[in-house]
């Protein structure tokens, strides 16, 4: 789609050496295929797997390089907590990939990037262990921000969202909630017989969204088990993480392909988790760089 909108600099800023405001990046520097996670330190981790490495840039909790993996250009991004950073780096990948930064115009020809966030998460459901690896095939949040955009039913699965809210007697102050599903092609690419295909919640918090108490009380402490119990054709809620909805969902909306796949480190139900998960990333890392 082409637009001959001018695009300000007080909606799109770009820093004096050319590159996009917060994460750093200039368009020369964009790959097509992008891994994303959350642990700035994770970055360094991949990096260890690549080639070579062509740049290595950081800024606040936006570290990013880009180099080959077995010949294959690629990049990898960190994006930090949470869906409101996850709507940044997309805005402005998507900036360096289809925003000529010169004239501030829409390029004629539209960029499509490949992004593959790489995460952790918590297993909701009994058969789902630590250390499996889970795909959102369709992944919900909860955090509001797909509604703030023009065109958010067209990407969105509103009987899933009914169907959710229905369940689990959905608090009217609470931010609706949006489900998207993950790109079909990327899903079919890196997921095989080792990856479970699951149904995401991305909360929009760590500790009460997601059902934990510490000093706080839970205004609906039964939520949690409401998710737990809702079937969607037949299928459950697999898992809790925080980014997979926004990435997904801003993706479709500007026309990239998208999905999250996450080790599980923490079992809900069994009240387990794991902190020495490091071997299971790496494992998870080389299988998304084999395939992707």
């Amino acid at each position: 789609m082409t637009n001959s909108r001018i695009i300000p600099p007080s909606q799109l800023i770009i820093n004096d050496d050319g590159s996009a405001f917060h994460i750093h990046l200039r368009p020369d520097q964009l790959r097509d295929n992008i891994i994303l996670v959350g642990d700035p330190g994770r970055v360094s981790l991949i990096g260890k797997l690549f080639d070579h490495i062509d740049y290595d840039v950081q800024s606040r909790e936006f570290h990013a390089i880009g180099g080959t993996y077995r010949g294959k250009p690629l990049m990898c991004i960190s994006h930090g907590i949470g869906s409101d950073n996850i709507e940044i780096v997309l805005t402005e990948l998507d900036a360096l990939a289809n925003i000529d930064f010169e004239t501030r115009t829409v390029k004629p020809e539209h960029r499509t990037l490949n992004l593959i966030r790489v995460g952790t998460s918590g297993a909701l459901q009994d058969d789902l262990k630590i250390g499996d690896f889970v795909i959102a095939e369709k992944a919900t949040g909860t955090d509001g921000i797909l509604n703030y955009y023009a065109g958010r039913d067209e990407v969105c699965d509103l009987d899933f969202e009914k169907a959710l809210m229905a369940h689990t007697d959905w608090d009217p102050t609470w931010a609706a909630p949006y489900t998207v599903q993950a790109d079909p092609e990327l899903v079919e690419k890196i997921g095989r017989d080792d990856m479970i295909r699951g149904f995401t919640i991305a909360a929009v918090g760590f500790y009460a969204p997601q059902g934990r108490e510490v000093r706080l009380k839970l205004k609906h402490p039964d939520f949690i088990s409401k998710v737990e119990s809702f079937r969607y054709e037949g299928r459950p809620i697999t898992n809790f993480e925080m980014e997979s909805a926004c990435l997904q969902g801003m993706a479709k909306l500007l026309g990239h392909r998208a999905m999250t796949v996450c080790c599980l480190i923490a079992q809900r139900r069994a009240e387990n988790a794991n902190t020495n998960y490091k071997d299971g990333m790496v494992r998870l890392m080389l299988t998304v760089l084999d395939r992707i």
